[in-house]
């Protein structure tokens, strides 16, 4: 759920798979909560070649106005914003859902810098997932996919999660003791991750093969840190194969690489 950074142009890069949006797409709408005009226009412009109706509210006053009076099948929205943020506009819209019975709309947190936004303090807030700024068109679809109803995806990555052990709350209260324990280790750790896997995005667009090879490697140490998944034997493999300095024909690998680990970050930032 984070944004690629800027890439170079070049004849040798492996051009990006197509953004195909599905077709069922084209009757969902979603909500955006944004308090800078830029982006304001880029989520749009992004959203509608995506296929889908939107709507966009300047600050969380304008956006819980808007949940309140319309129905939406997803809202993206800053974290940072004046008169009302990101964080009580999603507290509100929970309440809103629970007072009226309504079924529960996910909500995609945008945020440049999420030491200052934890992941905790989304969670808390409501929110189900995080979009880095900068943003790009693949990733946004990629959180889309995740995320809007009527997607396989996010019930492939609950079964993902069940047939490999991955790491339960009651499992890591048990290792490390005590919930506050727990929940500063994940937020580290989320941190650190979610920031090595945008810049291996950054690094496997640019076919900068030391990069990439660094970043797993961090990864490998995070991933190791929790346990219960294969990512790391994953991931050392690819580093072995990177560091040929050949990203290009092991970009496939990486690439379902990348989804699975966004999966895993997704669910660990839920537990």
């Amino acid at each position: 759920m984070v944004a690629q950074g800027a890439s170079t142009a070049g004849g040798s890069r492996t051009p990006n798979p197509p953004v195909v949006p599905a077709f069922h797409w084209q009757h969902m709408s979603v909500l955006v909560v944004e308090d800078h005009s830029a982006y304001r226009l880029l989520l749009g412009w992004m959203l509608q070649k995506l296929g889908l109706g939107h709507e966009l509210a300047t600050d969380g006053f304008m956006g819980l106005e808007a949940f309140t009076c319309r129905s939406f099948d997803l809202v993206i929205c800053d974290c940072q914003m004046p008169l009302m943020d990101g964080y009580r506009m999603a507290s509100a819209i929970r309440q809103h859902e629970r007072v009226h019975g309504l079924r529960r709309v996910p909500i995609i947190a945008l945020t440049a810098n999420l030491q200052n936004d934890s992941p905790r303090r989304c969670r808390k807030a409501g929110m189900d997932a995080w979009l880095l700024k900068p943003l790009t068109l693949e990733q946004l679809h990629a959180v889309l996919v995740r995320w809007l109803p009527g997607s396989d995806v996010a019930q492939e990555g609950r079964k993902t999660a069940a047939s490999a052990s991955w790491p339960t709350r009651e499992a890591l209260v048990t290792t490390f003791g005590s919930n506050a324990i727990v929940d500063q280790l994940l937020e580290s750790l989320l941190v650190e991750a979610w920031e090595d896997y945008r810049v291996l995005l950054h690094a496997c667009s640019t076919l900068n093969a030391s990069l990439a090879a660094e970043r797993l490697h961090r990864l490998v140490g995070s991933l190791v840190f929790l346990g219960g998944t294969d990512l790391e034997s994953t991931a050392m493999q690819l580093i072995e194969q990177v560091q040929s300095g050949d990203v290009a024909s092991h970009a496939v690998q990486l690439e379902r690489f990348q989804a699975r680990l966004r999966i895993y970050l997704e669910y660990l930032s839920t537990i």
